[in-house]
């Protein structure tokens, strides 16, 4: 029986919704279990940080930087980097590299803000951190196992990492840029 001109696309495609699904998973165990668990309304750890907030805050501001590689990365690398040429050999190492070291600094952050405070919906700003915050590691582990998956359309690497990059934004823009106009840091 010969096979249908679908039926090759199909195993990726249902690779792929499984990857989505995944991510989903992800986000609403973390959510799930941030909203259930009593917060402990302490830090886990400061190492060498005054206190829980300004852990977060650097943390993610040094995930920040290295996420500005990854979209720098990823844009040379597609050709979509104006006047930058052709991306160099060592590219897509810097960038699977920055990428992970920016996953590890966001862990801690993550840790305090799941055990330590909880799924909060104080307000508008905090409920909103709260779903990204959930939302960004679904959407990184969709984009981990998408990027196992052959044969995706050209959209959709770019679709996942943008939706990591966007969710990333927001997550810090609620959180550590919030912290640091609030606490006197000049920002100039």
């Amino acid at each position: 029986m010969a096979a249908g001109p679908g039926t090759a696309t199909r195993p990726r495609s249902l690779a792929f919704a499984v990857a989505l699904l995944a991510g989903f998973a992800v986000a609403l165990a973390i959510g799930l279990y941030a909203r259930l668990h009593q917060p402990a309304l302490r830090p886990l750890f400061l190492v060498g940080f005054s206190g829980m907030l300004q852990l977060k805050a650097w943390l993610a501001t040094a995930a920040l930087l290295l996420v500005g590689v990854q979209l720098t990365s990823a844009l040379w690398m597609w050709g979509h980097l104006p006047g930058a040429g052709r991306a160099p050999e060592w590219l897509p190492t810097l960038h699977r590299w920055s990428g992970s070291v920016a996953f590890v600094a966001t862990i801690p952050v993550a840790l305090h803000c799941v055990w330590s405070l909880g799924f909060a919906t104080t307000g508008p700003r905090v409920l909103v951190h709260a779903l990204a915050g959930c939302g960004f590691y679904g959407a990184y582990a969709a984009k981990m196992l998408g990027l196992r998956v052959r044969g995706l359309p050209r959209w959709a690497l770019p679709v996942l990492g943008g939706t990591v990059f966007t969710l990333f934004l927001v997550v810090w823009a609620t959180s550590a840029l919030w912290f640091f106009t609030r606490s006197g840091v000049p920002l100039r």
